[in-house]
């Protein structure tokens, strides 16, 4: 269930200690439902859904298909990793994004939120609703039983950061994290000796993905996601991160088995072929068993449940 993009994927997946987990779209579904689209008028829904059409972030998704209205037309339209979308409507600079990027200088709202601005008017709150995924407890604690630290590293902000966390029992959470945050919280542990494992799905998570010793994505993903992780899991089962752990240590185990069978033919074959005790027929047999035998012994791996 996993598709493996670099060689030594597998290897360096065996070598892991910390696993560090983005939260929307990989612990929860993804799919979150806008939960006061009255917030907005109907020419602000219509710049709203403009801007989002033009963003694959699972708020902007959610954006786009709780609207059913004709799109504003905008221009200019750029997409700022961790921080939203912007462009231009008559004349106007607008954006929807992080409450701070977009102006807003309220409290923070205690669920996920997204925040529409025109110009300089006042940003207008949007909420929304995820669900965690059916198997998101169970692996994390398939990966803390197997020895393994899980952290929960995400851009929400820290309610829902911390609902997430506690529900899944991870003590350590970072919330509100920029792309460049995500990238310099996997340096800090990698400084510390730590090799890690990070999962993540969107586009704020394509830099950490590649600085993560070993990295997976969903097969829902972002393009930059996929291209940026080491492993892609083809049914988005979270099961298949612990799985393929499993997996990766096991053939770790039979690669050294295989070395310490090599080793010891070798050791005893070799004395025997420089005293010229070995004729062409007994050394052809011999290697032939010794390649055999490391096969099967190889083999052994894919009786694995």
């Amino acid at each position: 269930g996993a598709l493996l993009k670099d060689g030594v994927a597998l290897e360096r997946l065996a070598e892991i200690d910390t696993v560090v987990f983005d939260k929307t779209g990989t612990l929860t579904l993804g799919q979150p439902d806008v939960t006061n689209l009255d917030a907005l008028s109907q020419a602000q829904q219509a710049v709203a859904l403009a801007l989002a059409q033009n963003s694959s972030h699972p708020l902007s998704l959610a954006i786009s298909r709780a609207i059913d209205l004709p799109a504003a037309e905008l221009v200019d339209m750029t997409e700022h990793p961790g921080f939203g979308t912007q462009a231009y409507f008559d004349g106007k600079r607008v954006r929807l994004g992080r409450a701070e990027w977009c102006g807003y200088t309220g409290a923070l709202p205690d669920q996920t939120a997204s925040f529409l601005q025109i110009g300089e008017g006042a940003p207008v709150m949007l909420r929304f609703q995820d669900r965690l995924r059916p198997e998101a407890a169970e692996t994390v604690r398939a990966l803390r039983d197997a020895g393994l630290a899980v952290q929960l590293l995400s851009g929400d902000v820290p309610a829902q950061v911390d609902a997430i966390a506690d529900t899944l029992g991870i003590e350590t959470r970072l919330a509100r994290a920029t792309p460049a945050e995500k990238v310099d919280h996997l340096n800090a542990l990698a400084k510390k000796g730590h090799k890690v494992l990070m999962v993540g799905d969107g586009l704020n998570d394509a830099a950490a993905l590649a600085a993560a010793h070993v990295s997976i994505s969903p097969a829902s993903a972002v393009d930059a996601s996929r291209s940026s992780a080491d492993i892609i899991i083809i049914g988005n089962d979270l099961r298949q991160i612990s799985q393929s752990y499993r997996i990766a240590l096991a053939a770790r185990g039979r690669i050294l088995e295989n070395f310490t069978i090599a080793a010891v033919y070798n050791m005893i074959s070799v004395p025997i072929a420089l005293a010229g005790l070995a004729t062409p027929l007994m050394a052809a047999l011999a290697m032939s068993a010794s390649s055999i035998t490391v096969s099967l012994n190889a083999m052994r791996i894919g009786r694995m449940k």
